[in-house]
Order: structure tokens, then sequence, then C-alpha cells
């Protein structure tokens, strides 16, 4: 497992309880094995450190991240057993962020097209420069994917228009279509997704990891048992030294 510091596809920082993680392979950012491998490792090992309550994921220079590396497709292919190897490594490139115990923000500054978009879209809260754009452009190169992780994010008729005309729906389009809580110029699109992370970063830390996990889990429960889970992380947090302070703190009218 490679240390921050030796990551060449990644800029990783913290400060004061936010972990910005800066996607950097020039020029566009697109992802190889390589890059995913690294993206792994450094959200797994944010995930345990006590350090980071939140994290702020974005790219460097005019993109986000293009998407796949395409170049990797011949070695792909040839390998025996390599499609099934690369598949397994691209989902949990994807995995890795949806699970991470920590809420990830995602300051979308540029493209974010096919595992570009998929990526963004794993991301618990999404802002959006005025400059980005999401496009599946799949079916272009006669290939498919990222139809059940649009879902989770674009209504059934929006998710259909992205994967059947791979159009560019901008950072306003975006917004109006709900599929991201702000577009932002983009001078303001980093300072307003670090002051949302800091703001995450104040919070009960415990108590935020089990909104995570309630989010995580119950997307697919019904909802008398997506209640009934949540319940038992309210249940599991009431008894823990921190919660009790801040409940006697309230009873006595403090804040």
């Amino acid at each position: 497992m490679p240390l921050f510091s030796e990551v060449e596809n990644l800029k990783v920082s913290i400060d004061s309880g936010v972990a910005t993680v800066t996607l950097a392979r020039p020029p566009v950012n697109a992802q190889n094995r390589q890059a995913r491998l690294e993206l792994i490792s450094v959200f797994d090992q944010l995930g345990l450190n006590d350090e980071v309550r939140a994290i702020v994921l974005t790219g460097e220079g005019k993109c986000f991240s293009a998407g796949a590396d395409l170049k990797e497709r011949e070695l792909i292919h040839s390998r025996p057993g390599g499609f099934a190897e690369h598949n397994r490594i691209v989902r949990a490139s994807f995995d890795v962020v949806l699970e991470c115990p920590k809420p990830v923000v995602g300051a979308i500054n540029g493209a974010a097209v096919g595992a570009g978009c998929v990526l963004a879209s794993v991301c618990d809260i999404v802002l959006a420069s005025e400059n980005a754009f999401f496009s599946m452009t799949e079916v272009n190169f006669g290939m498919a994917g990222g139809v059940r992780h649009l879902l989770r994010m674009f209504s059934p008729s929006d998710a259909r228009l992205m994967i059947y005309t791979a159009r560019r729906i901008t950072g306003p389009e975006l917004y109006r279509m709900n599929a991201v809580s702000q577009c932002l110029p983009p001078e303001e699109l980093l300072p307003a997704a670090h002051g949302i992370a800091e703001e995450i970063a104040s919070k009960h830390a415990d108590a935020i990891m089990a909104a995570k996990r309630s989010f995580e889990f119950t997307e697919e429960m019904t909802l008398r048992n997506g209640y009934r889970y949540e319940q038992t992380q309210t249940a599991a947090l009431s008894k823990l030294a921190e919660t009790k302070a801040n409940f006697e703190k309230f009873s006595q009218g403090g804040e």
C-alpha cells in the first residue's frame, strides 16, 4: 500500500480534519490501472485516519477526469483474465469512495466524462463549477457502463438522456436537474467544498460516520427496514460518553 508521498497520480493533503485528494494525471486526469490502485489505497488510508473527518475530491487543471485511459484497452484484452481483473479494479475504485467511512465532497472543476462522471457520482455531496460538464460517451465507442450509478444521481429520464445521446450536461444544467448541490464560479468551487467539509468535520465524528453508513446500507432497503437500521445506529451512539455529555449540555440549555 503506497504512502501518500509515493503516489504518482494523486495529490493528498490534510488540514484541520479535512483531506483534499486531487486527481493529478496530466493532461486530462484519465484513469489507468495505476491511478485506480492509488485511489483505492489513498481512500482506504483516509477512511482509517482519525485525523480525517471529511474529504474533498477534485481534479487538477481544466478537467476533473476525462474517464478511462483507452490506451490500456489492447493490453487488457491481450492478457488471459485481463478484462475480469480490470473490471474488478474499476469497481473497487468507485466502491472505495462510495464506502469510505468519511463523507466525500466532490468539487467537480471541469470535464467529468465516462468513468470520471461515475467517480463524481459516488461522492456524498457534489458541487460543480460553471465550467464543468458531465458526459457519458460510451455509446460513441460501442461500449456500455455507468447506468446504475447515474440512476442514483439523475431522474430516470435524465439518466437515459445522458446515456443514449452522450450529450454534455453543463454545470448549470446539472444544478437544474438536481444532480449537484451547487453550481459555482470556478474560483468559488474549492472554497465552497472546503467550507462544507470543514462544517462536517466540526460535528460528532461517530455520528457522521453512522449517518454515512445509514445512507450506504439503507439505499436499497424498504422504508421500514431502513428506518429500523437507522434506529440501531442511534441506540449504539447513545452509549458513547461524548453523546451522553452532549445531551447533558443541551438539557442544561447549552449549545
